[in-house]
């Protein structure tokens, strides 16, 4: 099992080109205001929603802005739900349900590409007129509803058949990807670092006050006082330290940069 692994690698390396495009994309529609959902079944609906889950605390991002939607609801995080794969009305009804625009974003996910619940999904947000992705593991899944398909090819499951194994990791490859190049294209890092990290826990806020002396050039006693008095945003507290800002202007020049620190350092 282990030595199969390294078929992981290769088969997302193989589709980097189709995930840059969907970074492109993804973070265009998103400074327009769109969102981004995660249509799945099985394991693949479990990643979308775990990855989705992740965006607030790690980017500081809206609950709604990246959402995963799994065939079989919340129950089906758990447990599995036999047959809710199956049905692509329910699919088109989950994404209804959160009404949709066409700035918004649909990636199905499917190791298969052939998940009625997550194709009817599809169909639907593309006469909305939302843009259409599928991470599948399975070539040949081009269909005129798709605007772009992401098949990382990983071959045979060492256990025949069991999906959550290489497609399954290779799936939540491809949603790191994906979700973090889009948030770095929205100026919510600086560099490797997390700057727009919710510190909602005494690790997180130790790690705000490593980023802030990293990059404000400050020892660390400092940092947190700095923090505090940006209200917790390590953005903010950069900024204030950076241009030489108090609070209140260093929000206000975020606003205006979209959030972007390079563009207030020049940088």
């Amino acid at each position: 099992m282990a030595e199969e692994e390294y078929a992981i690698a290769r088969a997302i390396e193989a589709v980097v080109p189709q995930l840059g495009e969907a970074v492109a994309l993804v973070a265009a529609r998103m400074s327009q205001g769109g969102r981004l959902f995660y249509l799945g079944a099985g394991t693949s609906g479990r990643l979308g929603v775990l990855d989705a889950s992740e965006c607030p605390p790690t980017f500081s991002t809206p609950p709604g802005l990246v959402h995963g939607l799994i065939a079989g609801g919340p129950e089906a995080l758990v447990r599995a739900v036999e047959g809710a794969e199956d049905d692509w009305k329910q699919g088109a009804a989950d994404l209804m349900s959160n009404n949709p625009t066409p700035y918004d974003t649909v990636v199905g996910l499917s190791a298969s590409g052939g998940a009625p619940y997550v194709d009817g999904a599809l169909r639907c947000a593309k006469k909305l007129g939302c843009a259409t992705l599928l991470i599948t593991c399975n070539p040949g899944q081009e269909r005129e509803h798709i605007d772009l398909v992401i098949a990382p090819i990983v071959g045979p499951e060492v256990l025949s058949g069991s999906t959550r194994m290489k497609a399954g990791t290779a799936t939540k490859v491809a949603l790191n990807i994906l979700s973090t190049g889009a948030m770095v294209r929205l100026g919510k890092c600086y560099g490797n670092l997390m700057v727009d990290l919710q510190a909602s826990n005494e690790k997180l806020r130790g790690r705000a006050a490593r980023i802030l002396a990293a990059v404000a050039g400050v020892p660390a006693e400092e940092a947190a006082d700095l923090l505090a008095r940006a209200g917790g945003s390590v953005k903010v507290a950069i900024a204030m330290r950076r241009a030489g800002l108090d609070a209140e202007a260093a929000r206000a020049a975020l606003d205006r940069t979209g959030g972007s620190l390079r563009a207030i350092l020049g940088d």
